[in-house]
């Protein structure tokens, strides 16, 4: 089998195409998430906090300087408030995941049906037998 065919075939299992359906949604959701976080959760918290644009915010480790060729030297720092934004976006996407699997789980337990219980065993030829025999006896003492 070549190649080709042998990617045509796994490209188009049910599995794959799936996935890749994920992938291309889970991407958009991402996206969707930042926009949330960066425009509409982010801006009133930082007023809370006294005016403060996260995407600023940051602890510099060394000023820019000028070389003495001229030359701009940049600064180092650490950036904070894409970090703090970053961790938003995560924990809104964990939790929307998390709240996806336990709604799949649901749905899996209620179409999940409960085994019939097993049928109770037959007696045997001899508990028939012994049941004849109470009847028989009980009926001989209700005479």
């Amino acid at each position: 089998m070549s190649i080709l065919k042998e990617f045509k075939a796994f490209a188009m299992r049910g599995n794959v195409v799936d996935m890749a359906v994920g992938i291309i949604i889970g991407g958009a959701f991402g996206k969707i998430v930042s926009s949330l976080v960066n425009d509409v959760i982010m801006p009133p918290l930082g007023l809370l906090i006294g005016g403060v644009n996260f995407t600023d915010l940051k602890i510099t480790l060394k000023q820019a300087a000028t070389a003495a060729d001229g030359s701009v030297i940049p600064a180092v720092s650490l950036q904070i408030g894409s970090f703090i934004q970053t961790l938003v976006d995560f924990t809104i996407i964990a939790f929307a995941i998390f709240l996806m699997i336990k709604g799949m789980n649901a749905l899996n337990r209620k179409t999940k049906q409960e085994p019939a219980p097993p049928a109770p065993p037959q007696p045997t030829n001899e508990e028939k037998l012994l049941a004849e025999i109470r009847d028989l006896l009980k009926d001989n003492a209700k005479r």
